[in-house]
């Protein structure tokens, strides 16, 4: 053909036409190109090369397939047939739809999608207390961590009657609810803040603060309950006047709710009036015990239709005053002896009006709804902040324990042994408040992310463990022997309950993070599965295509971005962060090209591969908890003193990665390319690792940095309780650390003395008089050296007990004359006795005021009701 530029390509080196045709691919693909760029990316190349018609024939009836909207249509209808024939798509049960869409997708969605635009990640909220939240934090938290000997509660079984009082008359049971209602309206920051504080010092004080302000009748109430439901509730909750709980879990209904076996039945009584009949067996329920409204979670059944939405209406939320005829409370748990309250509760034939339904009859069959929402929010906050606090604590108490804590003539925190756990306690710590911030700013600008509230809940609660046992390794004798001067031992105790409640950490690993995550966040998979399940076929057209492209340009990205070690991706900062947002780029090309690899290959099989999801979940973990360290670092301001707290944190993120991937590439199985990935990628990856654990030195400076007076020390474990007293073990390690780092000098001296002969090779106590005689150091300096040793001589005994007070002293919680909550005022202010196991109708005192369950007035009196008043709470 006699075409200009016809045919181009055969003037040119070949080599040249290759490289030229794999870089148009390269481009196209790593920029996501659309499908008409790559049309006529592809004419150019059959132009250039000289194609005859026969081959431009098949070419042009392919694009015209493929970009042509109604033709490519029948493709996709043709898909959607076998894919349905095929069972390829996972089916959704109601259960699950609920939860997927429940919540937002927040910036889960931007590492899911393999081009993080980082410029968003870091434009977030970072949030900062109002000078009212502060002074709440400096006063009355800190009045009340005073107040609480730890040790003490564990022995009494529960918090004083004067801790209880205390919180009931400070407000601390109000923190979620509106100043309108007279509550405290803090932000999510803030009540993260008083969590982490009150979790830092004592796990019994920080649960009870902690419930009546996350998920419960509290939390539903202000989203979904009605204005009577509201107005009655919220001012009582706030007060303190009544104490709420929430009752979801069941014999066999954990993590599988939708086995629940809890019910409650719509009938009319004889007076023309809707009630509920109620019935259940709940158990794992905080404060449930001492509590004045339950709220309930069971399965509504509506046999005669009055509701007008059917028999089964599914799992609905209602509020269940505890002084109801019926109700079974009056007996707790014991969760491995940590004191807070944690119930069974029963309910036989409790009969309800229909409006305790939270919303009221619109409510009804909308619990899991909302109770999926709410969780989207709520097990990212307060957990979360529970285990910062926890990694505050171990930080304070490791660090100085193994400054002052001496063997061999060192102290222990010089030896690399004890560097090792000590790095990992103050870079874990890091990185949780860095991610709690973080969080904290998404919800507290209305977001609720549900699945960064599981990476949160998995994530944080697992590193407590880790470095609670770290601490514990360092502290060796001092953390074992129980007792009042044990700074770790109770924390230690606790450390299960927080992997097990609000998600067992297992199935929130393998299932929420990235099964859910997956199908949530993927800009696609949703949208995919929903036209498939509504035979939808343009919307299937729209998204299938368009995920096609996604995995193109994702796998283009990976094989790029891991060829140039992620140099080829951009980050929106200079300075030291920099690098780590070009390997966060790389790390997101990758997880998301092998995530769509799985799901293509494996499609509805999936969910059933829980190790491979666990890893993937472990990926997008730590991309989401790395963006937050990187966000931290920026929003702070680049402070010098956090660069090595950076760099450990980042370079752990990235080994643990690493370590994830290589783990799918020797267990991923994909037809017909496993050979390619055990082969070719698994041995790649390991050559071209994309992150290794930090360094001894870099390890070194951490744990050195929280070793030291001042500094890491500090604002590594801001808002921590820290009591000057030496009364409290921890005010003890205080003073002797404070000692012994102003005696370190005076140590110093007395060694470079001993190198150049002036004194002679002994231990440094037994030279103290030589030094002074020497005119090596004052005796000033070694006074301060013998109140140092006092102080850490003091601090490092354990406690001991007689064999009779060991055995007689009570040693078990319930032996204390006080009761705790059953003396304070919150129980005095009940209707109803909690020793008493079931509330009976001769329990309810005539003259008191009835709670009629449904927000109205309480009817006060004992007189007969009105006739056209139904009895509050009788049965038909």
């Amino acid at each position: 053909m006699n075409l200009p530029l016809f045919d181009v390509f055969a003037s040119m080196p070949t080599v040249g036409v290759v490289a030229g045709v794999l870089l148009a691919f390269f481009v196209l693909g790593y920029t996501g190109a659309p499908l008409w760029t790559w049309a006529l990316a592809g004419a150019v190349g059959l132009y250039g090369g000289g194609a005859p018609l026969w081959v431009w024939i098949p070419y042009g009836v392919l694009v015209a397939v493929f970009n042509i909207g109604p033709i490519r249509r029948q493709v996709s209808a043709g898909i959607m047939r076998l894919m349905e024939a095929l069972q390829f798509l996972p089916t959704i049960s109601e259960t699950e739809q609920t939860a997927i869409d429940a919540g937002t997708v927040w910036m889960e969605g931007e590492l899911f999608s393999g081009k993080p635009d980082f410029d968003k990640t870091l434009d977030q909220l970072y949030p900062e207390l109002t000078d009212e939240e502060q002074a709440f934090l400096d006063g009355p938290c800190e009045d009340v961590c005073a107040m609480v000997d730890d040790w003490q509660v564990h022995q009494r079984g529960d918090l004083s009657s004067e801790t209880w009082d205390y919180l009931k008359e400070n407000g601390f049971f109000g923190l979620i609810i509106p100043e309108a209602y007279g509550g405290k309206g803090f932000s999510v920051a803030a009540r993260s803040a008083v969590v982490q504080k009150l979790g830092g010092h004592s796990v019994p004080l920080a649960i009870t603060v902690m419930v009546p302000n996350s998920l419960g009748p509290g939390e539903l109430l202000l989203h979904y309950g009605t204005d009577a439901q509201q107005e009655h509730y919220l001012p009582r909750l706030a007060s303190g006047e009544m104490l709420p709980s929430f009752a979801l879990t069941e014999p066999n209904a954990g993590s599988d709710a939708g086995a629940m076996e809890s019910t409650g039945t719509v009938f009319e009584d004889d007076d023309g009036e809707l009630k509920l009949r109620l019935n259940w067996g709940k158990r794992y329920i905080s404060l449930a015990a001492i509590s004045g409204v339950l709220g309930l979670a069971f399965k509504l059944h509506d046999p005669e239709n009055h509701l007008g939405k059917g028999e089964d209406l599914g799992i609905t939320c209602a509020l269940v005053p505890t002084d109801t005829p019926g109700v079974k409370l009056g007996r707790r748990h014991d969760p491995l002896g940590v004191a807070f309250y944690n119930c069974p509760t029963e309910g036989e034939d409790v009969v309800l009006p229909i409006d305790a339904i939270i919303g009221g009859k619109e409510g009804a069959g909308e619990g899991w709804a909302m109770l999926m929402d709410a969780l989207s929010a709520g097990r990212g906050i307060m957990l979360p902040a529970q285990a910062v606090g926890g990694g505050k604590h171990v930080t304070r108490v490791a660090g100085g324990h193994a400054a002052i804590r001496e063997q061999f003539g060192l102290s222990i925190g010089k030896f690399e042994g004890i560097e090792e756990p000590l790095a990992r306690i103050a870079g874990y710590t890091y990185i949780m408040d860095a991610a709690r911030n973080y969080t904290n700013g998404a919800v507290d600008r209305g977001e609720k992310p549900g699945v960064v509230s599981a990476i949160m809940k998995y994530n944080t609660t697992e590193m407590q463990r880790d470095l609670v046992n770290d601490g514990m390794d360092v502290l060796a004798g001092n953390g074992i022997s129980r007792g009042p001067n044990n700074l770790l031992g109770l924390a230690y105790q606790a450390l299960p309950i927080s992997i097990t409640v609000e998600g067992a950490n297992i199935l929130t690993r393998t299932m929420m993070i990235f099964g859910q995550g997956a199908i949530r966040c993927h800009p696609y998979a949703l949208k995919e599965i929903e036209a498939l399940m509504d035979g939808d076929t343009k919307t299937f057209d729209d998204a299938f295509w368009s995920h096609i492209g996604h995995v193109v340009r994702n796998g283009v990205r990976a094989f790029g971005l891991s060829l140039t070690r992620g140099r080829l991706a951009s980050s929106p900062v200079s300075g030291p962060a920099a690098p780590y947002y070009r390997k966060m780029a790389w790390a997101s090309a990758s997880f998301a090209f092998f995530a769509d690899l799985a799901m293509g290959s494996l499609g509805g099989m999936l969910k059933r591969k829980e190790k491979i999801t666990g890893r993937f979940a472990d990926i997008l973990s730590w991309m989401y908890l790395g963006t937050a360290v990187l966000t931290r670092f920026e929003k702070e301001g680049r402070p010098a003193e956090q660069e090595p707290f950076l760099h450990w944190s980042l370079q752990y993120t990235f080994a643990q990665i690493q370590e994830a991937f290589e783990g799918l590439f020797e267990n991923l199985q994909v037809p017909g390319l496993t050979w390619l990935l055990r082969g070719v990628i698994a041995p790649w990856s390991r050559l071209n690792t994309i992150g290794e654990r930090p360094g001894d030195a870099l390890g070194g400076t951490l744990a050195q940095a929280i070793q030291e007076k001042d500094g890491a020390r500090e604002w590594l474990t801001e808002d921590l309780y820290v009591p000057q007293d030496t009364d409290q073990p921890l005010g003890e390690l205080e003073h002797a650390f404070r000692l012994s780092r102003e005696a370190y000098h005076v140590g110093q001296k007395m060694k470079d003395a001993i190198r150049d002969g002036t004194l002679p090779k002994k231990r440094l106590h037994q030279l103290l008089d030589a030094a002074v005689e020497q005119n090596v150091i004052t005796e000033d300096e070694r006074d301060l050296v013998h109140r140092a040793d006092e102080a850490r001589e003091q601090y490092i005994q354990v406690d001991e007990f007689g064999l009779d007070e060991y055995r007689q002293s009570g040693l078990l919680p319930g032996q204390s004359t006080d009761r705790g909550a059953l003396d304070s005022s919150i129980v005095e202010a009940l209707e109803r006795d909690v020793i008493d196991e079931e509330v009976t109708p001769e329990d309810l005192d005539d003259e008191a005021s009835v709670p009629r369950g449904d927000g109205a007035p309480d009817r006060v009196g004992g007189g007969e009701a009105d006739a056209d008043e139904p009895e509050p709470h009788g049965a038909a």
